[in-house]
Order: structure tokens, then C-alpha cells, then sequence
């Protein structure tokens, strides 16, 4: 086979330190749109970006060129350094150590979209615990409660 033919979409979940509610409405737009900034930078063609006070949701076509743990350490390290650069109420920022990836079925490449759009209203009555716990049960991923959050 001559050509090397990919097309995988990715749902990636990751939270800030210690979940710290400090994604506001002074900072989402520009940091979504940051977010896919570098996606896009890296060829992995950003789909949706959302989340919520203390969290954030990509989806995103993972390059055939970049491996998954390269795009998480180049969104994670860019971001929080250029969020230290909006403000002394930022200067402390970080994301927690880990993240969640999972793999999304073409077919529901919508629902994943309208899933991430609708963040702050399904955050109403779910919080990011509980939302994170469901997606681990959904992809029966195990996990050991004392290691997930930090």
C-alpha cells in the first residue's frame, strides 16, 4: 500500500489544577479559540472546542503525524503558559497532570460536537466529576479513583 490513510477522531477531556473554576467568561472565547490554534498548528484538524469553568473538551482529527501524547504535552504547555500572559488572576494557572482521550465513531462526530457546545447548560446539573467518571464507564476504561483527579 502506497499512502498512509488516516481519520481518527478524538474526544479529549482534561481539567484545570485541582479543578480550580477559573475558566471565566473574560478568557473562554480566546483560550477555545487558542486551543485550536494549536491543534490546527499540529494537523490535527480541531472540530470543537468547549468546556466550563474548570474543564475543557477538544474534538479533534488526530494527525497520521503527531502522536497523541505530543499534542496533549503542546496543548497543555502552550495554553497555561500564554493564560499566565492574560492577567495577574491567571499568573498561578495550570491543567491537572493527565487528560482523557477517547475515540469518537464517525457516525457521532455530531453528537460529540453538540455535546461540547452545550457544556455550560449540562453543567447545571452534572459536575465535571461526575461527567468525567461517565465517560470512563462509557469506554470501560479502569481507573483508580485516587490517581484521577488532581
Amino acid at each position: 500500500m502506497g499512502q498512509s490513510l488516516v481519520k481518527n477522531y478524538i474526544h479529549i477531556v482534561f481539567s484545570t489544577k485541582h479543578r480550580l473554576r477559573i475558566i471565566d467568561d473574560t478568557i473562554e472565547a480566546e483560550l477555545h479559540s487558542y486551543l485550536g490554534g494549536v491543534c490546527n498548528n499540529l494537523d490535527c484538524k480541531v472540530l470543537k472546542v468547549g468546556g466550563y469553568t474548570d474543564h475543557i473538551h477538544i474534538l479533534c482529527m488526530l494527525s497520521k503525524k503527531v502522536t497523541l501524547i505530543e499534542l496533549m504535552k503542546k496543548l497543555k504547555s502552550d495554553s497555561s503558559k500564554w493564560i499566565k500572559t492574560k492577567g495577574h488572576k491567571y499568573s498561578n494557572f495550570y491543567w491537572q497532570d493527565g487528560y482523557g482521550a477517547f475515540s469518537v465513531n464517525p457516525a457521532e462526530v455530531e453528537i460529540v460536537t453538540n455535546y461540547i457546545a452545550n457544556q455550560k447548560e449540562h453543567h447545571k446539573k452534572k459536575t465535571f466529576q461526575s461527567e468525567y467518571r461517565a465517560f470512563l464507564k462509557k469506554y470501560d476504561v479502569p481507573y483508580d479513583e485516587k490517581y484521577v483527579w488532581d
